[in-house]
């Protein structure tokens, strides 16, 4: 009798893996990976997982910012990292709870992926680090520290039920990964927008908080093709204002600092039916309450929002707003992004911009 290959731990590839990962838990069991504690990342594939040789992680805005600011210098953010990775199985960093997302070229496909990836496709996951098993195998020591995207190497797993999107060749890898990172945003948005139009049948207004940064540039781009009126773009230093407006994404840009409601509603003027929150900083939930009118929507696409601060605040202000959680997944929102950076050249500009920022030293 032909015995069943051996796979990971000893276990073999006749027994079952989960397509959500439940089989990499390593604590707690039974918990699906991303609330997980700790994963399992051996590189050896179950018969439905795909390996991938990491080139490229992308920090996610709020996590790197924590880290920028916990730490006083690059080597301390890389040792952080490190330290995050080799204690969880993955990159989720224990105070925001977000992740990011990362760049590779696939290694094995197992048998019974569903994924339809080959083997030397160059890649970019399309689900967060905090429930994608990953090994970091050189000290990431071609990283300063200083930006969100981090050169490694290493290996990841994906899922029977993970996403990836095949890289453009169209576009710099660097790029790609930055839209790819927040590619749910504008997706989101656009549909936001689109079903308003249609209910009420006049262009709303719209705001985006941080809309100097990638994913508020996306949405502010993909809220104008989808019938937006009015669009505001909230950003919170002259500086990052004169970028947006040289680039021509709104109507009006306002310097604000979000997490100042009453002072954010002033600086509006008048409060708007679509408030879209992209912000990488914590507290802004009652700012975005506030800038939306009765009978609007609040979209928190800002992995520093706390939902029970957005919940109970808005309770307490008596403010009848829907408020959507923006999941980082829409159909299609990979293609979506790509397409907005392609055809907005103002859009591209910021994130070049952004590329060349170093902000810490």
């Amino acid at each position: 009798m032909t015995e069943a290959p051996v796979s990971r731990s000893g276990q073999t590839d006749a027994m079952e893996s989960s397509p959500y990962g439940l089989h990499r838990v390593v604590e707690p069991v039974g918990v699906l990976p991303q609330q997980a504690w700790r994963l399992d990342p051996d590189p050896r594939p179950w018969p439905d997982e795909v390996v991938v040789d990491v080139e490229r992680l992308n920090l996610d805005a709020a996590s790197y910012r924590q880290l920028r600011e916990a730490h006083i210098s690059g080597a301390a953010v890389r040792h952080a990292v490190l330290q995050i990775v080799d204690e969880r199985g993955k990159m989720q960093n224990p105070v925001t709870g977000s992740g990011g997302m990362l760049l590779g070229t696939v290694r094995e496909v197992g048998p019974r992926s569903p994924l339809g990836l080959r083997v030397g496709d160059r890649v970019a996951t399309l689900v967060s680090l905090t429930l994608t098993p990953l090994r970091i195998t050189d000290g990431l020591v071609d990283w300063d520290g200083a930006s969100e995207q981090v050169p490694c190497r290493g290996t990841a797993v994906l899922f029977g039920r993970s996403i990836a999107a095949v890289l453009p060749e169209d576009l710099p890898e660097a790029l790609a990964l930055s839209v790819l990172d927040v590619a749910g945003a504008p997706a989101l948005t656009d549909r936001v927008v689109r079903r308003r139009v249609a209910a009420f049948g006049r262009a709303p207004a719209v705001c985006v908080l941080g809309g100097g940064g990638k994913s508020g540039s996306l949405s502010l781009a993909a809220a104008r093709r989808a019938g937006a009126g009015r669009l505001v773009a909230v950003v919170p230093s002259e500086a990052e204002a004169g970028r947006v407006r040289g680039v021509g994404l709104a109507d009006e840009v306002v310097v604000a600092d979000a997490r100042d409601p009453l002072g954010l509603v002033a600086a509006l003027g008048s409060r708007v039916d679509v408030t879209v929150v992209c912000v990488d900083v914590a507290g802004c939930e009652h700012g975005a309450v506030l800038a939306t009118a009765d009978g609007g929507t609040v979209v928190f696409f800002s992995m520093a929002t706390s939902f029970s601060a957005a919940a109970l605040g808005a309770e307490g202000l008596a403010a009848d707003v829907e408020m959507l959680v923006g999941n980082g997944y829409v159909p299609g929102h990979a293609e979506f992004a790509l397409g907005l950076v392609r055809s907005e050249p103002g859009v591209r500009a910021l994130f070049e911009a952004r590329e060349r920022q170093t902000p810490l030293v």
